[in-house]
């Protein structure tokens, strides 16, 4: 129980953990990006701004300035001059009418021009293509595809991301230690107490063993030498209620403390056998035990403590079966368990108090504490059980129907 605590506790903080580092490694990464991506636009839109054909500079009479600096004014930066552009340059025909490309090693003519014809096809002036930004722009006598090589910044985003996830990885092995070292830390003081619990259920219940035995040896006495009287009856039925529920606490705390010796067995007839001293009790409070039993089913486990659980699921059905008079026990196969089923008629128990069931001492109805001998410790034995042979169960509520249900590897 503690160990699946921990296990808990750990997923829970390393489930925090992943999704800070996710969130954090997104943000960076986008935010970067972006901020990089409008950083060359702008310098793109920049070139295509300042660009004139050779031809018309040419024919610009001395007096004239050259051709202004665009608006953001990134031309005498260190990252304008040291990026890469390329321009290809387009009459209103589709003829080409200049080409600009230093780096022919990189993309060729051909590729610019084939590249740069099926991005005016597509009517977006501005966006990406092939590790290349690129920015469509009329100038009025001709149009101009301006490209900047974006290889660089893919490679830089490319290595942020790679070491931000290499370590935040090693980053998150490291937490795992510790919230492996935290959740022990937390669960520590709890196991404690449990531990001492349990320890004292079982030193309670050997010690009141005895005081137990010698009151009801000596009202055995008492009644030979009196005979019948309303005092000792009275005596002697609390004597018998405290042997019960020291019964109980003893069995708890075996269930609990004792690893139980195991064998192979056949579960199915194990179940069978302990059916059938209960169609008597059954039917004399007009219930019919109704049985489905796949046939050889074989686990491995503890024959004494797995009958003294099929005994407390059929006692508690017959104890509790409302509205109907059919309780339903089955055995079968499902993937790699075997399953036992014990249903009876019933109101539904709200699932706040389903998750209290197999606490001791608990009974839905508190009026009836200890009435017919029964504390709450029946299914708080059942589940310790079934713990100790690797299984797990739990009730459900459907269609009027209790089912307590369990399985056990096969």
């Amino acid at each position: 129980m503690f160990k699946k605590s921990r296990w808990k506790i750990v997923a829970s903080i390393m489930t925090v953990l992943v999704i800070l580092w996710v969130g954090t490694l997104a943000v960076i990464y986008t935010s970067s990006y972006i901020e990089m991506s409008e950083h060359n636009k702008k310098m793109l839109i920049e070139l295509s701004e300042m660009h004139m054909l050779n031809n018309d500079f040419e024919k610009l009479p001395p007096s004239l300035p050259k051709p202004e600096k665009g608006k953001h004014d990134f031309s005498q930066t260190p990252e304008f001059m040291l990026s890469t552009f390329y321009t290809v340059a387009f009459s209103e025909n589709g003829d080409i009418l200049e080409i600009k490309n230093d780096l022919q090693s990189v993309h060729s003519d051909e590729e610019l021009i084939n590249l740069a014809t099926e991005l005016i096809k597509s009517e977006k002036n501005t966006g990406s293509k092939k590790s290349l930004f690129y920015h469509i722009s009329d100038k009025g006598d001709y149009i101009l595809v301006s490209f900047m090589d974006n290889t660089i910044t893919h490679k830089n985003m490319s290595t942020l991301f790679r070491y931000t996830l290499i370590f935040g990885l090693i980053a998150l092995v490291l937490f795992f230690f510790v919230a492996v070292y935290l959740a022990k830390k937390i669960v520590a003081p709890l196991e404690e107490s449990y531990s001492k619990q349990k320890q004292f259920v079982s030193d309670a219940g050997h010690e009141l063993k005895t005081p137990v035995s010698v009151i009801s040896a000596n009202s055995d006495l008492l009644l030979r030498e009196i005979g019948e009287n309303k005092w000792l009856s009275n005596i002697q039925y609390e004597n018998e209620r405290m042997s019960k529920l020291v019964s109980q606490l003893l069995e708890l705390a075996k269930a609990e403390n004792v690893n139980s010796v195991t064998e192979e067995l056949n579960f199915s007839r194990l179940v069978n056998g302990e059916v059938l001293p209960f169609e008597s009790v059954a039917f004399e409070k007009g219930f019919e035990l109704i049985t489905a039993i796949e046939d050889n089913i074989i686990i491995e486990g503890n024959s004494a403590q797995l009958k003294q659980l099929v005994s407390i699921l059929i006692d508690n059905a017959i104890r509790h079966s409302e509205n109907g008079n059919e309780i339903k026990i089955r055995i079968f196969k499902e993937h790699k368990f075997a399953c036992l089923s014990v249903k009876n008629k019933g109101n539904e128990i709200p699932r706040e108090k389903r998750e209290k069931l197999f606490e001791r001492f608990y009974r839905i109805d508190e009026s009836r504490s200890g009435a017919e001998n029964h504390y709450g410790l029946g299914l708080s034995i059942a589940k310790s059980i079934v713990e100790s042979h690797k299984g797990n169960i739990d009730v459900l509520c459907y269609d009027g129907f209790i089912e307590f249900k369990i399985k056990i590897p096969i």
